[in-house]
């Protein structure tokens, strides 16, 4: 990564797309998280890397590069929020202020220790905790776009969160882990 690095500063096209590569979608999370709507989050995604493009030159090379796209995506964030609540123009409706909650640093690791996680799964148990977790669909739906039966469906899901359970079990709350002595190490 330190290559990549130096050809992010350097403006180097595919050092800048290895480095969209890997922080996209944890930018689009912390996007998501801040302004709720999808296609908002999409346009704040662009802004983000636009800006940390045009400001690669000044990126301290002895710093993790994570934090700093971080701190633009959400600088980005509300400015495309303030942006949103200005007065429209005419043509469409009022706009209606919605509140935003941010996520909490601690919350927004976890968040991207779970796309992580469920990023390393294998292909067909990534694609049913797809489309059953995040986009809703149940086992007959995901069987029927699959073009599985439905019990290959509810195996390849058990196994997902098997996975990621085994995964992600450092997450769990340390109270939850006292509260059942059977969990704790020891």
């Amino acid at each position: 990564m330190h290559d990549d690095l130096a050809g992010f500063r350097a403006g180097d096209p595919e050092a800048i797309r290895a480095v969209y590569r890997q922080h996209a979608g944890a930018v689009h999370t912390i996007a998501r998280a801040m302004v709720g709507d999808p296609e908002l989050a999409a346009d704040v995604v662009q802004q983000t890397f636009v800006k940390a493009w045009r400001a690669a030159a000044t990126f301290d090379e002895g710093r993790a590069l994570a934090p700093w796209l971080y701190a633009i995506a959400r600088r980005t964030a509300i400015d495309a929020l303030r942006s949103e609540r200005r007065p429209t123009q005419g043509g469409h409706g009022p706009e209606v202020d919605a509140a935003v909650t941010t996520l909490s640093f601690d919350r927004t690791w976890e968040v991207l220790e779970v796309r992580a996680a469920v990023e390393r799964l294998p292909e067909a148990e990534r694609e049913v905790v797809r489309l059953s977790s995040l986009l809703g669909f149940t086992h007959v739906e995901v069987a029927e776009r699959l073009g599985v039966p439905v019990g290959t469906v509810k195996s390849r899901s058990a196994r997902a969160h098997r996975r990621l359970a085994a995964m992600l079990g450092h997450l769990e709350e340390p109270a939850n882990r006292l509260a059942d002595p059977e969990r704790t190490e020891g």
